[in-house]
């Protein structure tokens, strides 16, 4: 029998702004118990839609400058102007509680979790081509048509990159692309470096060692038999 590790996992997932990203993670969290969302935290301005504590922690830049001075950050960048970072400490205790941490972070920011945890499991989400990702950023309106443009040169660097990461998955129809990411998790559970121990807990293994023993005498056989 085999004894897996009992450590979560520490999955990394990124996109283009614009590709949904938030829609797949959403979905996976309703559909594993066993997943919890990163909240990292970002100096830039709030969204319409944005909640405090769920989407991000919001600080100003003073005040993110002021955490990274003290090391409270797993990781961070600066992206389209704006600090995002990772905060250590919480993703530690979760993955010492069995509980698989996604975080939803940038390229560069990716980049830099490779260097820390090189295991995690990377995950690209890409749409389904660059003019359904323009028609996205545009239907959010939450962006001027500058900010638009350079989100979109942005994303094209980014797509470049998606050869750094595990795997890759085209989010053209959402519940695909959530079934999709939440196998691939499932898959990378069942890694062979993610086994702890091989060990014996039938009779038919405890025999089977002993036949693969040249030195094994008859009575050993039938005693376990």
């Amino acid at each position: 029998m085999i004894k897996q590790k009992k450590t979560g996992q520490v999955i990394v997932i990124s996109a283009p702004s614009g590709s949904g990203k938030g829609s797949v993670i959403n979905g996976l969290l309703e559909k594993n118990k066993n997943l919890w969302l990163s909240v990292s935290t970002t100096s830039r301005n709030m969204r319409e839609n944005d909640i405090p504590g769920v989407t991000y922690n919001f600080v100003s830049k003073e005040e993110f400058e002021e955490k990274i001075n003290d090391n409270y950050f797993l990781e961070y960048t600066n992206y389209a102007g704006n600090y995002y970072g990772t905060p250590k400490a919480p993703i530690k205790e979760k993955i010492e509680q069995g509980i698989d941490v996604i975080l939803e972070i940038e390229i560069e920011g990716a980049s830099n979790i490779k260097k820390l945890i090189p295991e995690a499991i990377f995950i690209f989400i890409m749409p389904p081509s660059l003019k359904t990702l323009v028609t996205r950023l545009k239907n959010r309106k939450t962006d001027s048509n500058d900010k638009i443009i350079e989100r979109f040169h942005i994303a094209y660097k980014e797509i470049n990159e998606v050869s750094k990461y595990n795997y890759v998955v085209i989010n053209d129809k959402l519940d695909d692309a959530i079934t999709k990411v939440d196998a691939i998790i499932k898959a990378e559970k069942c890694r062979v470096d993610r086994i702890e121990e091989v060990y014996l807990d039938t009779k038919e293994e405890e025999i089977h060692e002993l036949l693969m023993n040249q030195n094994f005498d008859n009575k050993s056989l039938t005693e376990k038999m």
